[in-house]
């Protein structure tokens, strides 16, 4: 524990607070979600950072960032929180009405900007404001029990009683490569599982380890991928564009490369029966307080993603 212990209990007033501003990110956005003035917002957080013997943000130019001490406390008191303002209506009888706050989604990136963003446009138009967080699955999942995110689109199924989760669609995977190399392979021979008509075309990967290509090789072709990337980016979409310029091939999700396949930029290698698919989890925290634009979201997410489950057919 990096604070010490109080021989008192904490203040619930000055630990909402706290919690406002942890969330949002800076004292002014936490005020106005608490519907306090933000010398009062110091004033609480100064008292709480005296009881508990250090302080718990760092100010910055624009906003504030956490300490570790800040850490550990919201993940011990955003859970209890969140279920007793779900049980008193979310705010007092004296409490200021503010607007609601942005929803704060959490995803891959490039999911997002493929699929979830456009589909939430309209949304946005309707006054549904949207904070976005990409990152990898297990730091966005982290943070969305804690409360510093109300959504995440997760390639992994989140565990445990504080996260529920839904199937929102699944990721076919597809071997593609720009027409003018894919001339160079025999497909005959790739189709029947002979890699040695693959010798000497450079891949391209999302990373080092080649994650997606040693999941397409192992489970297509029931063998493990040797192999050194000639070409490493951390984004999906880079990869895509470097294999639609003939740097090599690659093993992409269908919907990224989607209008590529259609225009005849990239072309399938391979279209086995049992393509590797990878589910895409809708989560979020179990109690809280109710908030509509947080349904919105939801519940548009899982209604554009039948749309998306059939353009992967």
């Amino acid at each position: 524990m990096s604070y010490r212990q109080t021989d008192g209990s904490l203040d619930l007033a000055q630990l909402r607070t706290f919690l406002a501003v942890y969330r949002a990110g800076s004292i002014t956005a936490g005020a106005a979600q608490s519907g306090l003035s933000q010398p009062t917002v110091t004033t609480q957080l100064q008292a709480l950072e005296r009881q508990l013997g250090g302080p718990l943000f760092e100010r910055l130019p624009r906003g504030v960032t956490p300490t570790p001490a800040a850490h550990d406390l919201a993940a011990r008191v955003a859970g209890p929180l969140d279920s007793l303002a779900a049980v008193t209506g979310g705010a007092s009888a004296d409490s200021i009405p503010v607007a609601e706050p942005p929803v704060l989604l959490g995803g891959p990136a490039e999911l997002l900007a493929a699929l979830a963003l456009p589909s939430l446009a309209a949304l946005v138009g309707e006054g549904v404001r949207l904070t976005v967080t990409t990152g990898l699955a297990d730091d966005l999942l982290a943070d969305l029990r804690i409360g510093k995110l109300d959504l995440v689109l997760s390639t992994i199924r989140p565990r445990g009683r504080t996260v529920l989760s839904e199937p929102l669609a699944d990721e076919d995977f597809v071997l593609v490569a720009a027409p003018a190399l894919a001339a160079r392979i025999d497909r005959e021979r790739l189709q029947a599982h002979d890699l040695t008509a693959l010798s000497g075309i450079p891949l391209v990967s999302y990373a080092a380890d080649l994650p997606i290509l040693r999941r397409y090789w192992r489970h297509v072709f029931d063998t493990r991928l040797e192999a050194e990337p000639a070409l490493v980016v951390g984004d999906l979409r880079a990869v895509l564009s470097a294999v639609v310029a003939g740097a090599g091939i690659s093993v992409l999700p269908r919907y990224l490369c989607s209008r590529e396949l259609a225009a005849g930029g990239v072309v399938t290698l391979l279209d086995p029966e049992d393509a590797p698919i990878n589910t895409v989890f809708l989560a979020r925290r179990v109690g809280g307080p109710a908030r509509p634009h947080v349904d919105r979201v939801r519940t548009r997410l899982l209604d554009e993603a039948v749309v998306w489950r059939a353009c992967e057919h």
